[in-house]
């Protein structure tokens, strides 16, 4: 699956996170007000997250790919729910749960790429 669909699902990880190979990613360069996040990283790749109650949108530039793609998550409880689709027609679908420290995510794209994986707060992904 292209890096767009990851990149959402796994931002926030990114950020914290240690690559690999043991070095620390850039951070982005971001823009925030009450309810909008807006960023580039150092990379040209750019997105948007906006929260409207427990609705969550992803808006995003690929400069790989040169795709634009826009995703959708919406909350319930424990399951968060996401679908997305790219500029290039890629649509996906998914689901993350939270048990604990632990999160179960899984998804599948029109592209035909899926996973399952799971992810803790402790040992990471």
């Amino acid at each position: 699956m292209k890096s767009a669909l990851k990149c959402s699902v796994l931002s926030v990880m990114l950020l914290t996170a240690a690559t690999a190979w043991g070095k620390t990613p850039a951070l982005a360069s971001c823009t925030r007000s009450a309810n909008l996040l807006a960023c580039v990283d150092a990379d040209g790749n750019a997105y948007s997250v906006n929260t409207v109650g427990n609705t969550i949108y992803l808006r995003g530039f690929e400069k790989n790919g040169k795709r634009y793609w826009a995703q959708t998550n919406s909350r319930f409880g424990q399951m968060t729910f996401f679908t997305g689709i790219a500029s290039d027609g890629e649509a996906w679908v998914g689901y993350t749960r939270r048990v604990g420290w632990t999160t179960i995510n899984r998804f599948s794209s029109s592209g035909g790429s899926s996973a399952k994986f799971t992810c803790s707060r402790l040992t990471g992904c």
